[in-house]
C-alpha cells in the first residue's frame, strides 16, 4: 500500500529543483528484472508510470511445468524466492538461484521448503556455470534471470522442460537517448530470436516462442528520476541522484523536463519475450 504520509510529487509543471528534491526522498526499492512491477498505482509515482502488461501469464505458465514435474525443478534467478515459494509444493531436489541482497531472502524463504539455493553473482550468459550436477533437473524456470541455454540443456533431464519470460534487451533506449546515455548492455543480447536459436543450437525442441512489443510511460520528471532509482542498472550515474551526478545530466534532464512541463509523454520500449522448450528424450 502506497504510504499516505508521502508528499504528491509534483506537477510536471512544478519546478525542476522540486521534482529532483522529491525523487532523491520519495522511498524507491531498487528491483531486479525478475521483480519489476507491470503496475505502478500504488508506488510514490501513481500513473505517472504507465507500462503495458505482457499478453501471458508467466506464473501460470511456470506453475503448470512445475506442478507437472515428478523430479526437481531449478528456479534460475529466483530473486527474494517468494514467487518460487508459491507454485509449490515443490518436488524433492528443487534448487534456486539468486544474486546479490536478494540471496539471503531466498535462503530464508525456500530453505524451509527444502529448496537448495546456491548464490550465483556472474554477470554475462557466455560465464555462467551453475553448481548443479548434469541431468538433475526435471524442469528449469525463470522469469528474467540470467540464462545460459547451454546450462538449461546441460541441467535438464532428457524430457525436460524449460519456461521463461525475459527482457528483450531493446528496454530503455528512449531514457538513455534523452540523457545522451550510451546503453550499457548489449541491445542484441536477448530477443526471442536469439533465444530460441540458442536452444534450438543445443538441440532443445522449443515449444512456444511470442515477443511482446510493450511501451512505458512517463509523465513527469519526478517519475523518470524515481524510476532510474529502482532500476540501478539503466543509468548507474543516476542510481542514488547525487547533486553531482544530477548537475552532470542537467542538460538531459531540463530537457525531458520541458518536455513534460507542456504535456508530452516520454514513450519508452517495454518490450519481453516468453519461450517454452523441451529436451528431447
Amino acid at each position: 500500500m502506497l504510504d499516505v504520509s508521502i508528499a504528491p510529487a509534483p506537477a510536471p509543471d512544478a519546478p525542476f529543483e522540486d521534482h529532483v528534491d522529491w525523487a532523491r526522498n520519495a522511498p524507491a526499492s531498487p528491483v531486479t528484472p525478475a521483480t519489476m512491477p507491470t503496475d505502478y498505482t500504488n508506488s510514490p509515482v501513481g500513473d505517472a508510470i504507465t507500462v503495458d502488461a505482457q499478453p501471458w501469464d508467466y506464473e501460470s505458465e511456470a506453475r503448470r511445468a512445475v506442478s507437472g514435474s515428478s523430479h526437481g525443478v531449478l528456479d534460475i534467478g529466483t530473486g527474494d524466492g517468494t514467487a518460487f515459494a508459491a507454485m509449490g509444493p515443490l518436488p524433492e531436489g528443487s534448487a534456486a538461484t539468486s544474486t546479490g541482497p536478494a540471496f539471503l531472502a531466498a535462503r530464508r524463504k525456500l530453505e524451509p521448503m527444502r529448496v537448495n539455493v546456491q548464490k550465483v553473482d556472474e554477470i554475462w550468459a557466455e560465464d555462467l556455470v551453475l553448481p548443479f550436477f548434469d541431468g538433475h533437473f526435471a524442469t528449469v524456470v525463470s522469469r528474467c534471470g540470467l540464462i545460459s541455454a547451454h546450462e538449461v540443456a546441460r541441467l535438464l533431464q532428457p524430457g525436460g522442460v524449460f519456461v521463461t519470460e525475459q527482457f528483450d534487451t531493446r528496454d530503455g533506449f528512449a531514457i538513455n537517448e534523452a540523457l545522451g546515455v550510451p546503453v550499457g548492455w548489449d541491445p542484441d543480447g536477448m530477443t526471442v530470436d536469439v533465444l530460441t536459436d540458442a536452444l534450438q543450437a543445443e538441440g532443445m525442441e522449443v515449444t512456444r516462442a511470442e515477443h511482446h512489443a510493450g511501451v512505458r510511460r512517463f509523465k513527469s520528471l519526478a517519475a523518470v528520476l524515481w524510476y532510474l532509482r529502482s532500476v540501478p542498472w539503466q543509468v548507474p550515474d543516476l542510481a542514488q541522484l547525487s547533486p553531482g551526478a544530477v548537475a552532470a545530466h542537467e542538460a538531459g534532464l531540463r530537457g525531458l523536463h520541458m518536455r513534460f512541463a507542456v504535456g508530452a509523454e516520454l514513450v519508452d520500449e517495454a518490450p519481453r519475450l516468453f519461450v517454452t522448450a523441451r529436451k528431447p528424450g
